[in-house]
């Protein structure tokens, strides 16, 4: 007894996880070594890719994280492979699969690109301290692709990867996505209609005591507003009207005053353009605009996103803004329009709670403390929303924590690699002896 007492007070002191033998059978046990075994390997991998620069149009950059990562893959015994991006515009996606026993099968999520381009001041890692790493896109997101490779190895060690049915694909082009659409996210969406369970291995909110069981889809909207030009000094009167920006500026507020206390959905003008003439960037991002102080304004042009929980509220949401614009002030028209594609909403459903449940019992038997549901405001449209629809179980958020992600100033924490990777293979590995969730 006195022995135990001294080990637990040991391990607590180190920082170590105090994990009870008793909740983990033989073979979780062998992950568990394997992990800490190739930890040091693990890392050296995710430095190697850090240092590339893998911006997703520096279509060489994404595709050597690619090959680095096919590599490791291929080591492990799957079936890897880099295909085009050609047809919509990317550099384009690693697919790996392994193909075992029938049982549940498991789509795994990354990607190889980050939202640092070739022109970005920040292109290598450094170390703050002993375990937190300055790096492009060590948290968003090739520190989960790490993970990934480093449960992919301790499966493996621990003699069952042969026997389960795994899919992995790290796209190309998560931050900013090719088109069309729906060739860009073809890989996905098939993924998702083979597999029984999708995982994802974004960074999440940083918080490793949280995973992702909803996601807000993400959709461009458009208004253009026209109005009369005239001098100023006849704003107002039934033949001029008020002009293009007075009215803009109503629709934006109704949408304001009708929507903004609506939970997890948020609407947000990017950039507002207006005056006698406006001219918009081809790529969607800015432009320039024209006018006068004395003249009533002709044009408004608005630009922003919109986010919802569920496909539901989106319809919804788009109804009521669509009804504010038909209320126009005299002399006014205006149009609103929606982008083709975008990210779907990773509605909340029984499954993804079910697999919650699983994920937080695995942490406490690896003796690494609760786990709980990040809340979806905290969590940005993601890759695995393409899987809503096909696929009643997915999570996502099960990669490397870190904090201010799309920053200059992106970190990692490097000591939850290994229990990120512990977490995810005893998940994987029990998922693949149930049947009760394989799809019908």
């Amino acid at each position: 007894m006195h022995s135990i007492l001294k080990t637990f007070i040991l391990l607590l002191v180190l920082n170590l996880p105090f994990i009870s033998s008793a909740q983990l059978n033989r073979v979780e046990k062998k992950i568990v070594r394997s992990v800490d075994k190739h930890n040091d390997n693990s890392l050296e991998l995710l430095k190697k890719a850090v240092n590339i620069n893998s911006g997703t149009m520096n279509f060489e950059g994404v595709k050597q994280v690619g090959e680095l990562f096919r590599k490791e893959l291929v080591k492990l015994g799957f079936d890897a492979r880099l295909t085009s991006g050609e047809a919509f515009g990317r550099a384009g996606h690693l697919i790996a699969t392994k193909e075992g026993k029938p049982g549940l099968k498991l789509l795994l999520i990354g990607h190889l690109d980050t939202v640092f381009e070739l022109d970005s001041p920040f292109q290598s890692s450094e170390m703050l301290n002993d375990s937190i790493m300055k790096a492009p896109g060590v948290a968003d997101m090739k520190g989960g692709d790490v993970v990934i490779i480093q449960a992919m190895q301790a499966l493996k060690d621990a003699g069952v990867l042969d026997n389960m049915s795994i899919r992995i694909v790290m796209t190309g082009d998560e931050e900013k996505s090719g088109s069309p659409i729906e060739l860009s996210k073809k890989d996905l969406i098939d993924g998702a209609k083979w597999a029984d369970v999708a995982l994802g291995f974004e960074n999440g909110d940083g918080n490793p005591e949280t995973i992702v069981i909803s996601r807000r889809g993400a959709l461009g909207w458009s208004l253009k507003v026209e109005g009369n030009a005239a001098h100023s000094s006849q704003v107002f009167t039934d033949k001029v009207g008020s002009g293009a920006i007075f009215e803009a500026s109503r629709i934006l507020n109704e949408f304001h005053e009708q929507l903004a206390s609506e939970e997890n959905l948020t609407f947000n003008p990017g950039f507002i353009l207006g005056g006698t003439s406006v001219d918009v960037k081809e790529d969607g991002t800015g432009g320039s605009a024209y006018g006068k102080t004395n003249v009533v304004a002709q044009k408004a042009i608005v630009k922003g996103d919109i986010r919802a929980i569920s496909i539901d509220q989106l319809e919804k949401s788009k109804k009521t803004m669509q009804d504010i614009l038909d209320k126009n002030y005299p002399q006014t028209k205006a149009e609103l329009s929606f982008d083709e594609g975008g990210y779907p909403p990773l509605a909340p459903s029984e499954g993804n709670s079910t697999l919650l449940k699983y994920y937080d019992a695995i942490s406490q038997d690896l003796g690494f403390g609760k786990v709980y549901a990040v809340n979806p405001r905290n969590a940005g449209a993601a890759d695995i929303s393409f899987t809503s629809g096909h696929i009643e179980m997915a999570v996502d958020g099960l990669g490397l924590s870190g904090a201010d992600d799309h920053t200059i100033n992106e970190t990692g924490n490097l000591k939850m690699l290994s229990r990120q990777a512990k977490r995810a293979a005893i998940l994987m590995y029990r998922l693949s002896k149930m049947e009760k969730f394989k799809k019908k």
